[in-house]
């Protein structure tokens, strides 16, 4: 059993699923399947819901549909009463400004559910499809930085004036404030020294890709040490991880056989050999992980019920708060994980 209650949270698939070697998983990214699933996601026992940030789809290729954030949260604020939205957003895409005005609406709408999930961009072609200008590496942490700092302002003073490097303010107010105070919560994740840093000292929560639970506490113990260097309070740590159940290993063995079935041509390769390129990574990747965003089958939440209520149990002694689970498909595998590993575990 865990040693302390864990949170359990899900990523909304506005892209259409997570497998890249399947073409249809029976999860289309739309609209009235995105309600369905955050309704029924809160009668079932899940905390929070990450609603991903891109104008392409990375996942079944660049033309494929996918569903815009900020419209989606804006809309799942309103149609839901308890869940948490944790919306991933892009500073180089949005002027923090302006930004911070429509996040505040939208915890409003909320009542104070919103959080953000803090991005610096990693996918040079979209930005040119959409006229974003794209910078190296570490200067898209520079502009991060920044934005973070006028978009906490904007949200705890009355008024607030910026003069820096990327952006420029003149005694802005904005009202209303948002619902939870003293702010959203801020997540975000990164493995170069500049995001570590980053977030160490100016977001509220360190999310990561799918991991082992012994790799997750060191990254956990680093994090911490980072907190303190700053003199700031403990802050939340969250896990990618893609997660199915069986009964039987034979059963575990097929669905693992389907998931990893690399298909090195379908249409969503290419946007993970860029992504690749554009990030750094602490591990190498391989081409099994693919099939599978996030690295998310590195975190080993397959396997029959028990198993899996097991490896939540050490996810939990390594100091994790939050799960943010990817399933395929979304629907039936949310109900069955929440069936046999959630509520046996008092969730």
């Amino acid at each position: 059993m865990p040693s302390k209650p864990l949170r359990f949270g899900y990523w909304m698939p506005v892209f259409g699923g997570w497998l890249r070697n399947v073409e249809d998983e029976g999860m289309e990214a739309s609209w009235a399947y995105t309600k369905k699933l955050a309704q029924r996601s809160e009668q079932i026992g899940f905390d929070l819901s990450l609603v991903a940030e891109l104008n392409l789809n990375d996942i079944k290729g660049v033309d494929a549909p996918s569903l815009d954030a900020w419209s989606t949260a804006a809309a799942l604020a309103a149609v839901t009463e308890s869940i948490e939205l944790m919306v991933a957003v892009r500073p180089t895409f949005h002027s923090p400004a302006l930004f911070a005005k429509q996040a505040a609406n939208i915890d409003g709408i909320s009542n104070g559910r919103l959080a953000l999930n803090v991005v610096s961009s990693w996918w040079q072609e979209e930005a040119k499809m959409y006229g974003v200008d794209f910078e190296q590496h570490d200067d898209r942490y520079g502009r991060t930085s920044e934005w973070l700092d006028v978009v906490n302002a904007l949200w705890t003073q009355p008024s607030y004036s910026h003069d820096g490097r990327y952006y420029k303010t003149e005694n802005t107010v904005l009202q209303p404030k948002p619902v939870r105070s003293p702010r959203p919560p801020i997540y975000a994740g990164g493995e170069s020294e500049a995001a570590k840093n980053l977030i160490a000292q100016k977001c509220d929560a360190y999310v990561m890709h799918g991991d082992s639970p012994e790799h997750i506490a060191k990254k956990i113990e680093d994090m911490r040490e980072r907190r303190e260097r700053f003199s700031l309070g403990p802050m939340q740590f969250g896990v990618a991880g893609y997660s199915f159940t069986r009964d039987s290993d034979a059963e575990v063995k097929t669905e693992m056989d389907r998931i990893t079935d690399v298909k090195s041509n379908a249409k969503g390769f290419a946007n993970y050999q860029q992504w690749l390129q554009g990030t750094q990574l602490e591990q190498s990747m391989s081409l099994q992980e693919y099939s599978v965003s996030n690295r998310g089958l590195r975190s080993g939440l397959t396997g029959t019920p028990a198993e899996v209520q097991d490896q939540v149990g050490r996810f939990a002694e390594a100091g994790v708060d939050l799960l943010l689970l990817q399933f395929s498909p979304q629907l039936e595998e949310m109900e069955r994980f929440s069936d046999s590993v959630m509520q046996p575990l008092g969730a």
